[in-house]
């Protein structure tokens, strides 16, 4: 498997996840569904892993954005 595939489905895996993770208030999910990918594919489970928390980050920076710009600050 080609990394830019394990790639492009670890992203789409990852954004599901935490999509269903925030719905249905289950923080355990994402390592849930690590687990589960592993088992088949660890290639695909390590980028699942990074693509968690790069999505993770990404949403705490708009956060921080949107609260800076909530509050007026420079």
């Amino acid at each position: 498997m080609s990394t830019r595939l394990a790639e492009e489905i670890a992203d789409a895996l990852a954004q599901e996840a935490l999509r269903v993770a925030e719905e249905t208030g289950d923080e355990r999910l994402t390592d849930e569904l690590c687990q589960t990918i592993g088992a088949l594919s660890p290639t695909v489970e390590e980028a699942l892993r990074t693509a968690i928390r790069m999505r993770m980050a990404e949403k705490r920076g708009y956060d921080l954005l949107r609260q800076k710009r909530r509050q007026g600050t420079p």
